[in-house]
């Protein structure tokens, strides 16, 4: 399988049961492996470049959203996948439960004012996503500090309206110059409560391990139905969905890195071209500096 049968771009249909969450499910090699990290690294070389024109064109911003499961490998992809790039052209941003601030606002106010400047890249580490997913897991929306209007109706009426308004988010972003790329990082569950289990052996991995964390695993199938109908309902053309398999770390890796050299080849970014009369004074300079003893 490709980069292309892991994206979804509204024209069909995910079912997460019909996807692998690992490299080898999909019957890699060693080899494979080793030709994967190779990848990586020119992908990463080629994201660096790209990333330098961004900024220095600041025309266009980009929005990296990573979801998924615990333990699934969010902070460690976003180390790999993103070491090498100009700190200065970065923000990475994670969104955890909502302060008490942030619950007296619309919940994507917290997403519009993390957004970067237009020549720079975002990387959202969970999102505005989390609004239709363990809120609607937990059914959380019933305890909103909300006009009645809003919170009392259907479960599905609800979430319908706001698939609705994360895709007329998305869309406002783009027709803004802003490209949203949208990645989940598809665990399976063994894998899961395999890196649950190192994270309680292994000291220096105690502090990741929250007794929160098995709570929300047992919720496994009812996120899994989350997820599924949040990609089908908000998956476009300009704002993609990769269901990225993640049991293998160095696949995910790989995979993103391509997700995110593509959306940078796709915004082209090219480094400003300076007009005539600046060209003069730099020309200008050059020649005092020559001069100089």
């Amino acid at each position: 399988m490709g980069l292309r049968d892991y994206c979804f771009d509204g024209k069909r249909k995910l079912e997460l049961k019909e996807l692998p969450a690992g490299a080898w499910e999909e019957g890699l090699s060693k080899k494979d492996k080793a030709r994967c990290i190779a990848d990586t690294q020119k992908n990463l070389a080629c994201i660096a470049s790209l990333q330098d024109k961004l900024y220095a064109a600041g025309k266009e911003g980009i929005v990296v959203i990573l979801q998924a499961m615990d333990a699934a490998g969010k902070d460690s992809t976003i180390k790999h996948v993103m070491r090498g790039v100009n700190p200065q052209g970065v923000d990475v941003v994670s969104f955890k439960q909502p302060t008490s601030e942030e619950l007296r606002h619309d919940y994507l106010w917290r997403a519009h004012r993390a957004l970067p400047e237009r020549g720079k890249i975002a990387i959202f580490n969970r999102s505005y996503y989390e609004d239709v997913l363990v809120v609607r897991v937990h059914r959380m929306q019933k305890g909103y500090a909300m006009a009645q209007r809003c919170v009392d109706v259907p479960d599905k009426a609800f979430f319908e309206k706001r698939y609705k308004q994360i895709r007329d988010f998305e869309e406002y972003l783009y027709e803004n110059s802003y490209r949203v790329v949208k990645i989940f990082l598809n665990v399976s569950r063994d894998k899961q409560k395999q890196r649950f289990l190192e994270r309680i052996d292994i000291p220096e991995k105690n502090w990741k391990f929250s007794e929160s964390d098995l709570k929300e695993r047992a919720h496994w199938d009812e996120y899994m139905e989350a997820y599924e109908k949040a990609v089908n309902e908000t998956a476009t053309g300009h704002s993609p969905w990769y269901v990225i398999p993640a049991d293998q770390k160095w696949y995910a890796r790989f995979l993103v890195s391509q997700v995110v050299r593509e959306v940078l080849e796709q915004a082209d970014p090219e480094y400003p071209e300076l007009p005539e009369e600046r060209q003069k004074d730099l020309a200008a300079c050059k020649e005092l500096l020559e001069k100089e003893s």
